[in-house]
This record gives structure tokens, C-alpha cells and sequence, in this order.
């Protein structure tokens, strides 16, 4: 098939891009490499160098309208993967996020909808961020859905969500039925991303899959961009012999899926009938919580960094969220082969092949207190 990658020169659409052309398939990417991601020179961009001379390359940005043609061209299926990334920076870049997530995918849609294409299926990358808060039982309501934290009860080191009283709850996974309901200003307009493809496809004739993305990690993954991953965060503090910052009190988790399983269920979304006009949780379905991974790369590394535990928190950050991965397996038969223990290994094998990064996360956080988002 002849494929379009949006976003595709980024952590997760160049390690696609290589696999689909592994596989046969003619891929073309549109990126605007941004510097964020790729750096100051992003033609020197390792995710860039690795795709650049294996598909066909268009340097663009999905909010010039005019791009569209050039990009779309004669390819049957669009991975819609470009997108701004990042629960705290979205707080505070309200209008970029919208622009880039929402208005670039109504600008693709409106393409679609106006000009002759060949264009059959559109795989878009949702997120885990759309549900907010997971899913949990209560003792007494059972299945619920806790409304974002408040600053008050944090302040006062209560960091577990609550529903309508003080009664604990206990975490379980988070099915594609969950309750969207999304705490961060990402997650909003990831949601909306999603429901745009899922409404609009079908009237155009073209076969819709979503894939809610979890916390997505391995090789090739920003290490200089603060804004997004612990992983690379935390490996490029320990890198630079600073200590490793953690919010609250360690103990919030999420769901950390290996690339190579992101990338496989992205293809299965690709070429398998079964996902048709269907969206789908990946991950792995376990939880994790931020100290273990950061006590974890501190053995990897075998680093002495001191783990400091701040009791800190962001505006629009959630406490849990893993994947009830029963939907998936059962329609696509995916299993994600790879455990947290043996991919961190791998993700830490290949970190340490890297250049040092500078450590940028100081910068992010002076960032957050400025806007009020850090307390």
C-alpha cells in the first residue's frame, strides 16, 4: 500500500515508517521537524536521518492548506500521527495546541471532503489523556470515574482522587467504554482529534481506526525535550549527575508501552479488517508508579543520583491511568511482547550510546511555576 505518515519523522512515526517499508509498503512522510523534537538543527536529526532517504520526505507543516495536496497525492491510507504533545505545556500554549491538533486535522478533513483522493483508511493517534482519571471501583457506587483532583486536598499531601466521599477507591483498567473525561488542555483537544476522524471518515467513504496511546517509550525518544517522557527526563538528570525530581510521592502511575508493540498494533490497525471503525487502548495493562521508574533506570544506569521526592504537583496532571487491553487482544490478537523490565533495559542500552543532552528540565519547571501550574 502507499502510505502517508503525519508527524512521521517523530519518536513514534519513524520507527513506523521503517517497519511498513520493512514490510513492503511505500511510505511517505510529512513532518515540519520541529525543533522541539529534532533540535536546533533538525536536518542533523537522527529520527530525521534514519527515514530521510527511505520514503518520500516532505518537509511541511499540516497548517499550510496547501501542503495537503502535495502530501495526500495517490496514498491509500494516512497514519495521522503529527500532533503537539505534552499535558503541561498545554496548559499554557491553549492556542497552538488547538491549532495544531484540532485545526490541522480540519484542514486534512476538509481536503478529503473537497478534492478527488485514493485515499481508503485513516489510522489517528489518540491518547491515554482523554480519559482524565482511570477507571475505579467504589465500595459502594462500584465503577467510577473521579473528577480531577483538588489543589486543596494536594496541598495537603492527599494525592489519591476521591469520588463524592472519602471511601478509597481501587484502580482497575481502563476499557475504551471509560468515561472520557480529560483534565488537561491535551487531552481535550486529543479527544477531539479522535471524534473528528471517527465522525468525518465515514461520510467521506474512508474506513476510520483510533488508537489511545499510553505513556509510549524505547529508543529514539527525545532525550532533550522536557516536556514530555520521565523516561528521557529522568536518563538525561541521572546523565548529568543531577538528581532526579519526582512530583508528588512517587507513587502515581502509568501504563509504559515498548515502540516495537506500539508500532505492531499500529499496523494491525492498518491491515486488519477487524479495527475497522473501531478504537482501541495500547499499552500493556500495567501500572507502574514513578518511583519504581525512576529507581529502576537508577540500577540500570548503576548511578548514585539522589531521588527526591517534592510532594510538588501540576495543574492537569492525572494520578493513575492503565490499559484494559481486552478489546484489543480480542479483535487483533495483540499481546504486547515486550515487559517494562526488559524494555527499560533496552531503552537505557541505547541512552547510553547517546550524547549527553543538556538537562533542560529546570527550565520547564520555572516555566510551569510561572504560569501557576506548578504548586
Amino acid at each position: 500500500m502507499k502510505i502517508l505518515i503525519t508527524g512521521g519523522a517523530g519518536f513514534i512515526g519513524s520507527n513506523l515508517a521503517l517497519k511498513l517499508i520493512e514490510k513492503g509498503h511505500s511510505v511517505s512522510v510529512l513532518d515540519n521537524l520541529s525543533p522541539q523534537i529534532h533540535g536546533e538543527n533538525p536536518l542533523e536529526s537522527k529520527l530525521y536521518l534514519s527515514i530521510k532517504d527511505k520514503v518520500n520526505f516532505i518537509i511541511g507543516d499540516i497548517l499550510d492548506e496547501n501542503i495537503w495536496d502535495i502530501a495526500i497525492g495517490d496514498n491509500e491510507v494516512i497514519i495521522h500521527l503529527a500532533a503537539e504533545t505534552g499535558t503541561g505545556q498545554s496548559m499554557y500554549n491553549i492556542e497552538k495546541y488547538s491549532l495544531v491538533n484540532i485545526h490541522g486535522t480540519s484542514l486534512m478533513l476538509d481536503y478529503l471532503t473537497n478534492v478527488k483522493h485514493k485515499v481508503l483508511k485513516i489510522v489517528v493517534a489518540s491518547s491515554r489523556a482523554i480519559y482524565g482519571e482511570g477507571k475505579y471501583l467504589h465500595p459502594k457506587f462500584g465503577e467510577v470515574y473521579p473528577s480531577p483532583r483538588a489543589e486543596n486536598d494536594m496541598l495537603s499531601k492527599q494525592f489519591e482522587p476521591f469520588y463524592k466521599d472519602k471511601e478509597k477507591l481501587v484502580l482497575v483498567g481502563t476499557d475504551e467504554l471509560s468515561k472520557i473525561h480529560p483534565s488537561s488542555f491535551y487531552g481535550l483537544t486529543k479527544q477531539f482529534q479522535e471524534q473528528m476522524i471517527m465522525t468525518i471518515c465515514p461520510s467521506l467513504g474512508i474506513t476510520p481506526v483510533a488508537f489511545r496511546y499510553q505513556n509510549v517509550y524505547g529508543p529514539g525518544q527525545s532525550l532533550s525535550n522536557p516536556y514530555t517522557g520521565i523516561l528521557s527526563i529522568f536518563s538525561t538528570q541521572i546523565r548529568n549527575n543531577n538528581s532526579i525530581n519526582i512530583f508528588e510521592d512517587g507513587l502515581e502511575s502509568r501504563d509504559f508501552v515498548y515502540i516495537d508493540d506500539v508500532v505492531e498494533a499500529t499496523i494491525l490497525g492498518i491491515e486488519k479488517n477487524e479495527a475497522n471503525n473501531q478504537v482501541f487502548n495500547v499499552g500493556t495493562g500495567v501500572a507502574i508508579n514513578v518511583l519504581n521508574v525512576a529507581q529502576t533506570l537508577k540500577d540500570c544506569f548503576k548511578s548514585k543520583t539522589e531521588i527526591n521526592i517534592t510532594g510538588q504537583f501540576r495543574i492537569g496532571d492525572i494520578r493513575h491511568n492503565f490499559a484494559d487491553l481486552t478489546k484489543i487482544k480480542d479483535k487483533l490478537n495483540f499481546n504486547p511482547k515486550i515487559t517494562f523490565q526488559v524494555g527499560i533495559k533496552k531503552f537505557v542500552d541505547w541512552v547510553l550510546e547517546q550524547e549527553i543532552s543538556n538537562d533542560l528540565y529546570a527550565k520547564s519547571v520555572e516555566e510551569l511555576k510561572a504560569k501557576g501550574l506548578l504548586k
